[in-house]
């Protein structure tokens, strides 16, 4: 029986190309492309499955040269009752309604689900949203959280050993408890993947709810104090230094570790650690 065919290394469909490139969005290549309306170095093209290399691809629409989108890297603060997506069924907000005023075909690197706020990035370069969610780049997303009801020490430590969730076992990289009462409890938490709904199962899993789930960083980009649904520019220098930030000396073994509120009192602060991003960039389009 033989086995799924393998791509040329660089090529991919050209709907997805397109997207890439920045130029239309999946949906709207799909359609341009089965319209016959696309190009490629002086052929139409009719199916969106046709393999091209979207840096060599002389790519026209309508007989008119495509303009490839400008880099651009956004880092949006993301507000509580949001949705990432680019259009809602339900007219909800998205986030990207509130970044309507930036030019460029904009994707988000991962998903914040409705409840959750904070730092969300949002691109042009498909490849760099790509390298930043891939969990074997091991990026880190620093969030925090609130529970009801005090946790227990070994509950904490449980999130990092890894739980058996649905068929697949989740651990926390670091669980940092920075105050805790019978009412409820507030943590820091740093994964290097975005599963849906992660942190929230993990916590259910143990037996609290979060209440209050805020991404405060990516990488080594963080939220800072951008208020709710406001928005900055990540530029080339802010970007080589958060792919050149040094790694978490307490996790450089690998190993995740939780701590309480002893080792917080013996730092003196919940200090966001950050690990190096070089990996999350493909060389290419470093900017």
């Amino acid at each position: 029986m033989k086995g799924p065919s393998r791509r040329p290394p660089g090529h991919v469909p050209l709907g997805r190309a397109l997207s890439k490139l920045g130029i239309a969005s999946r949906a709207e290549a799909t359609r341009l492309i089965s319209e016959g309306r696309v190009s490629v170095d002086g052929r139409v093209v009719r199916d969106p499955e046709t393999l091209v290399v979207p840096e060599r691809a002389q790519v026209a629409i309508d007989g008119q040269p495509a303009a490839r989108a400008v880099w651009r890297l956004i880092l949006l603060n993301k507000p509580r009752g949001v949705m990432t997506t680019r259009r809602d069924p339900q007219g909800r907000p998205t986030v990207f309604d509130l970044v309507s005023g930036v030019k460029g075909h904009l994707v988000a690197v991962g998903r914040l689900d409705f409840a959750t706020s904070g730092l969300l990035l949002l691109t042009t370069d498909t490849r760099l949203a790509d390298r930043l969610t891939d969990p074997t780049n091991r990026v880190p997303r620093v969030y925090t959280v609130t529970v009801r009801d005090e946790i227990s020490d070994e509950a904490a430590a449980s999130l990092t050993e890894g739980i058996e969730i649905d068929g697949e076992r989740i651990a926390a990289d670091e669980v940092t408890v920075r105050k805790r009462s019978r009412r409820e409890t507030h943590l820091v938490v740093r994964l290097h993947e975005g599963r849906n709904r992660e942190i929230r199962r993990m916590f259910e899993a143990v037996g609290h709810e979060v209440t209050s789930l805020r991404r405060v960083a990516f990488g080594g980009l963080e939220l800072g104090a951008l208020g709710p649904g406001q928005w900055r520019e990540v530029g080339p220098e802010e970007l080589r230094r958060a792919l050149g930030a040094s790694s978490d000396p307490s996790t450089s073994s690998g190993s995740p570790r939780a701590r309480s509120r002893g080792d917080l009192a013996k730092s003196g602060s919940c200090e966001v650690k950050r690990q190096p991003l070089s990996r999350a960039i493909p060389s290419s389009q470093d900017p």
